[in-house]
C-alpha cells in the first residue's frame, strides 16, 4: 500500500510535489474511503484513492509519468541499463538553474506489513544519492544510504547494523547509473526483495488507457472463478452483454490489410507463425429472448475499455494492489466512472485494501458523498511550473459546499484560461 510519494525536478514539475495518501483528522466517509495500516505499531490511516484535477498541460499526466519513471528504473537499473546508457528521466527545462540540478524520487510504503522509505537523486549520467530506511518496530531503522563527495565525486557509504547480507560485494557491483536496492537484488537479497517486488507487483501504472490490452482479461476470464466475477460486472455495468465466448484459432495471415508495406507484411508473418489468437464474441439477446453473438471489434469503444479496464480492476481488488490511472474519465459514462470509483470504496470489493489515484476531467464524481476532502487533489501551472495541492487546503462545510461548482468559478484555481478568440485569431472585432 502506497503512503506518500515525492518527486521533485522531474518535466513540468521543478520544486517537490508531495502526494500524500495519509487520512487528515476529519471524520467524512472513514468508514468506507478509509482503512488502517496493519503494522504492529505507529498504525495511520490511509486512504483508499485520490483523484488529481487540473488543465490540460498543468503536469497532471507528469506526475503519473514520475511514478511510472521511478519503478522503471528500479526495476531495469540491474540488467538493461547497461553502464554508459542515459537514465530515463528529464529535468525541468524552463529554469537554467534546475537543467542542471538532479531529478528526486522518494516513496513511503508498505510491503509485507512493514513501512519503507525509499528514494534516490539522479541525472541522466549517474546515480548521485540513494537511500533506505525501514520502520519494523515503529521507529526508523537507516538500511543504507548512498552519496557522493562533491570534490572527488566518489561514492560514499554507510549501512545500518539490521540490514544484513554481502554489503560491501553488493556495493562494489552497483554501476554509477545503477541503484543498489536493484543490484543487491540481482545478487540475492533476500532482505531487500519484499522492497523490489513491491515495485515489480504492487504499484501499477496505466499512463495510456488507449493502449490497455484487452487480452489480460481474455485470459482471466478462461478462470471459472473469474467468469463469474466478469460476469457479474458486465450485469452491473448494462452493457447488455451476457457473457463472452472466448477460443484460440491460428492466426489468419489474410486478415493482415493488403496495403501495408511489404516488409512490415513479412515481419507479421515471421512473428506470428505457429501461434494462436483469441477469437472473442459477445452473447446478446434479442427482444424474443434469441442468442445473438458479436465479434468483439463490433461493440461500441466505452464496451471495449470498459472489457480491457475489468481485468485489472478485478485483479487489482482481489490482491490489494495500487492502481495509477490517467485520464479514467475516457470514454466512460460519468456513472460508469462514479462505479469503477465505489468498488474502492467497498469492504466487500476491496477487502484487501487496494488503491486507486487517477486524473480526470470529469467533475460529477466531485462530490463530497463519493471523496472525503483529502482525496481530491489539483494541478496548477505557476511560474511555468507543475504545482500540486489538496482541497483540504480549503475550507467547506459538508452538505453544504458544491464543491464542483466552486471549482468551475475558479475558488481552487487549477482551471483552463481561454484568451479572446479575436486576440487567438489575431483579429479584433469592433461592433458596427
Amino acid at each position: 500500500m502506497l503512503i506518500e510519494f515525492k518527486v521533485k525536478n522531474y518535466r513540468s514539475i521543478k520544486d517537490q510535489q508531495v502526494l500524500s495518501m495519509v487520512k487528515s483528522s476529519t471524520k467524512e466517509l472513514e468508514a468506507t474511503n478509509t482503512f488502517i495500516t496493519p503494522e504492529k505499531k505507529k498504525k495511520i490511516s490511509i486512504l483508499r484513492s485520490a483523484t488529481i484535477y487540473g488543465a490540460n498541460a498543468s503536469g497532471k499526466s507528469n506526475l503519473l509519468k514520475a511514478f511510472s519513471a521511478m519503478q522503471n528504473i528500479v526495476l531495469n537499473s540491474d540488467s538493461k541499463i547497461k553502464r554508459g546508457i542515459k537514465l530515463p528521466i528529464v529535468p525541468f527545462l524552463l529554469d537554467n538553474e534546475s537543467n542542471s540540478e538532479p531529478t528526486e524520487f522518494e516513496i513511503i510504503f508498505i510491503a509485507d506489513n512493514i513501512r519503507y522509505q525509499y528514494g534516490f537523486s539522479l541525472n541522466q549520467e549517474r546515480i548521485l544519492d540513494e537511500w533506505l530506511y525501514a520502520f519494523p518496530e515503529g521507529s526508523a531503522q537507516t538500511w543504507f544510504e548512498r552519496t557522493i563527495e562533491e570534490e572527488t565525486q566518489e561514492i560514499k557509504w554507510r549501512f545500518g547494523s539490521k540490514l544484513t547480507g554481502n554489503k560491501k560485494i553488493w556495493s562494489e557491483s552497483t554501476r554509477d547509473n545503477a541503484l543498489y536496492l536493484s543490484t543487491a537484488v540481482y545478487l540475492n537479497s533476500e532482505q531487500l526483495q519484499p522492497i523490489y517486488d513491491w515495485f515489480q507487483n504492487t504499484i501499477h501504472v496505466l499512463e495510456s488507457t488507449a493502449r490497455l490490452d484487452p487480452n489480460f482479461t481474455y485470459d482471466l476470464y478462461r478462470n471459472e472463478i473469474y467468469k463469474t466475477k466478469i460476469n457479474n460486472f458486465l450485469n452491473i455495468a448494462d452493457l447488455d452483454i451476457e457473457e463472452l465466448l472466448i477460443s484460440e484459432e491460428q492466426f489468419d495471415e489474410s486478415t493482415i490489410p493488403d496495403d501495408i508495406p511489404e516488409e512490415l507484411k513479412i515481419s507479421i508473418l515471421n512473428d506470428m507463425k505457429d501461434k494462436k489468437v483469441l477469437d472473442v464474441k459477445s452473447l446478446h439477446k434479442t427482444v424474443q429472448g434469441e442468442d445473438v453473438y458479436f465479434d468483439i471489434k463490433d461493440e461500441s469503444d466505452g464496451t471495449k475499455k470498459f472489457l480491457a479496464f475489468i481485468g485489472p480492476w478485478i485483479d487489482t481488488l482481489e490482491n490489494g494492489y495500487v492502481l495509477v490511472i490517467d485520464e479514467l474519465h475516457d470514454n466512460f459514462h460519468p456513472l460508469m466512472v462514479r462505479f469503477l470509483i465505489e468498488l474502492f470504496h467497498s469492504d466487500e470489493t476491496n477487502p484487501k485494501n487496494a488503491q486507486l489515484i487517477f486524473t480526470s476531467h470529469e467533475t460529477s464524481v466531485m462530490t463530497q458523498e463519493i471523496f472525503r476532502r483529502d482525496q481530491i487533489w489539483f494541478c496548477e501551472k505557476k511560474s511555468k511550473a507543475t504545482e500540486l495541492y489538496s482541497l483540504a487546503e480549503f475550507k467547506t462545510r459538508k452538505g453544504v459546499t458544491d464543491i464542483e461548482k466552486g471549482y468551475f468559478s475558479g475558488r481552487y484555481g487549477a482551471l483552463p484560461y481561454f484568451k479572446k478568440i479575436d486576440r487567438m485569431m489575431g483579429v479584433r472585432y469592433v461592433e458596427n
